[in-house]
């Protein structure tokens, strides 16, 4: 449904953008060269049939960045700041690309300023005629120009989250006529058009282009004779699975040799490529991560030893991705105590098993950086949720109806619900909504903004004990 429209406008969206990018490398070129250089002395030096070429690479690869970073997927309640971000990370991306090319390709010099030029103005301009393209259409719907009718049977939760999700999308143009019923609804209600036993004459009055079949098992089957009176009134039908309000991640349709299967919950971050665009930047990190503050691990090593006897790390069992256990590794921050002690209970304010050094060490989160080995050895990730011990996961499982889901993606050293101050003595069911909102949105361009926002939100934590 809004898939048709949608791919429609993403086309439009993508020759605008082309557009765009080459008029606003030209307005970069002349510029640099017409107001800039007055005189036209390197304009006599340069080889206009390369910026030409230029221009339509620039152009091309902008186009395939801003698809790269998902831009023209349709998005919930989008602001302008938004897609003023999303275009800015677009064209950010387009300039690494490019940039790279440019080392390799020593065939022409080209002028870095028009470079920056163009970036610059190719975010301004790319950014306003969106504004005010999607302006136009939302004027257009308003005023009723191409818009489709359609009509909605069944009133539940599940045909309320139809409305809420046309309702956010309304560039799309779908207006709602009503809502069809099996039984008359308690408490009456706004656009109702009837009962399914009179959905020909409904049909006929109202003349919908599409009807959304969201009826629940209990409500009955009708779908046999509501596809019938459709195809003979000529009027398409979709139906929505009946199941569709247990579903709270991006579901996924897969054709296995003709059969359709729903995957109930989507995870971004278990598609192959993103796997390995994961792994690999999670290799890159921590490596860089570990040769640079090595110096850092060396200094809490001595400042342990010299504080308490015992061993300066900390292996303690955690669970991982697919409820998998490995050994995590900590700088230790307690006085050596019995493993059932440290494995089943849980820290506390002003706990005496905590070291002097131990506590500045929990407070800057420092006690975690060894987990960077964690990473390498492929037991963690640097960004995902927090792994915990597997007597705590029992515990949670039964109190908790989500938190095992946590445990579709590898464990991280920080995560969204850590820049957000979920850590330590914190709400665990906020905690879970962070985690499973990390994994339906993930993208490394999430990950790289977790992990710059962590010095400054993740570090810190006035509920770590």
């Amino acid at each position: 449904m809004l898939k048709e429209r949608s791919q429609t406008f993403k086309l439009i969206f993508t020759g605008i953008d082309l557009l765009n990018s080459i008029f606003s490398f030209g307005l970069a070129f002349a510029y640099r060269y017409f107001i800039q250089d007055r005189d036209g002395f390197y304009l006599q030096i340069i080889d206009i049939n390369s910026y030409f070429w230029l221009s339509l690479v620039l152009s091309i690869t902008q186009v395939l960045s801003f698809i790269s970073i998902d831009l023209y997927h349709p998005r919930r309640g989008l602001s302008f700041v938004d897609e003023f971000w999303a275009i800015f990370r677009g064209v950010i991306v387009n300039l690494g690309v490019i940039l790279s090319l440019l080392f390799f390709f020593r065939g022409e010099s080209f002028s870095r300023l028009v470079i920056v030029y163009y970036t610059i103005f190719n975010i301004i301009i790319t950014s306003f005629v969106h504004y005010q393209f999607r302006f136009f259409l939302k004027g257009l719907r308003k005023k009723g120009y191409n818009l489709r009718k359609l009509v909605i049977i069944g009133m539940s939760k599940t045909s309320w989250r139809i409305a809420d999700v046309l309702q956010k999308h309304q560039i799309y143009g779908y207006t709602i006529c009503g809502y069809i019923y099996v039984s008359p609804p308690k408490e009456s209600m706004e656009n109702t058009l009837g009962s399914i036993y009179d959905l020909e004459k409904i049909i006929t009055y109202h003349t919908p282009d599409l009807v959304i079949y969201a009826l629940t098992p209990e409500e009955g089957d009708h779908i046999k004779e509501t596809i019938d009176i459709c195809d003979s009134e000529g009027v398409e039908v979709k139906v929505v699975p009946a199941f569709t309000e247990f579903i709270t991640a991006r579901g996924r349709i897969e054709d296995i040799d003709g059969i359709p299967i729903i995957t109930i919950r989507n995870i971004p971050i278990r598609m192959g490529y993103n796997m390995f665009i994961k792994r690999t930047f999670d290799l890159l990190f921590s490596f860089c991560f570990l040769v640079f503050f090595f110096p850092v691990y060396l200094l809490i090593a001595i400042a342990i030893r010299l504080e308490s006897r015992g061993d300066i790390f900390l292996k303690q069992e955690r669970v991982g991705l697919d409820n998998k256990k490995f050994n995590m590794f900590k700088f230790r921050t307690m006085y050596v105590q019995p493993k059932t002690d440290s494995d089943t209970k849980w820290t506390v304010k002003d706990d005496p098993r905590v070291t002097k050094i131990g506590r500045i060490l929990r407070k800057l989160s420092l006690d975690e950086i060894p987990q960077f080995f964690n990473v390498l050895l492929g037991d963690m990730s640097v960004v995902g949720p927090r792994p915990e011990r597997p007597y705590f996961v029992e515990q949670f499982k039964i109190q908790h109806r989500q938190y095992m889901r946590r445990h579709a993606v590898k464990s991280g050293i920080t995560g969204w619900a850590q820049i957000n101050g979920l850590r330590g003595d914190t709400s665990i069911e906020d905690r879970i909504d962070a985690d499973i909102f990390y994994m339906e949105n993930w993208s490394l361009m999430f990950d790289i903004k977790i992990v710059l926002i962590t010095p400054f939100k993740g570090l810190y934590s006035k509920n770590a004990y």
